[in-house]
């Protein structure tokens, strides 16, 4: 599978078929879920935390593991709540666009 050439269907698809072949479906509450997406991503943080690693090839693949993980928890929770990603993350664009309109965030000099 490549970017390039898979959709969120089939990511969705290919994780439901890897949940459905370990009898995991019992554990998949969208709670539990919610905070496997948090300790994932807490997981990812650590790569960060004290330094900005110099990311050769090594430190790159341990860094998208811990994304991979984050997405798969992504893909079951939209899987157990029936949640089209593509579209939901188009709404939120388009909101994110009103709110943040691009003239006026370019124009911002530093962060507030």
């Amino acid at each position: 599978m490549q970017d390039d050439t898979t959709t969120i269907s089939e990511l969705k698809s290919a994780m439901g078929a890897f949940v459905a072949a370990r009898d995991w479906e019992r554990f998949h509450q969208p709670k539990n879920l919610a905070m496997s997406i948090a300790i994932e991503a807490a997981e990812l943080m650590e790569h960060f935390q004290w330094e900005t690693p110099e990311l050769g090839a090594e430190r790159k693949a341990a860094i998208g593991e811990e994304v991979a993980d984050v997405l798969a928890y992504v893909l079951s929770l939209a899987n157990v709540l029936d949640l089209d990603l593509a579209a939901i993350s188009a709404a939120k664009m388009e909101k994110n666009a009103a709110k943040y309109p691009s003239e006026r965030e370019r124009a911002k000099k530093t962060w507030s």
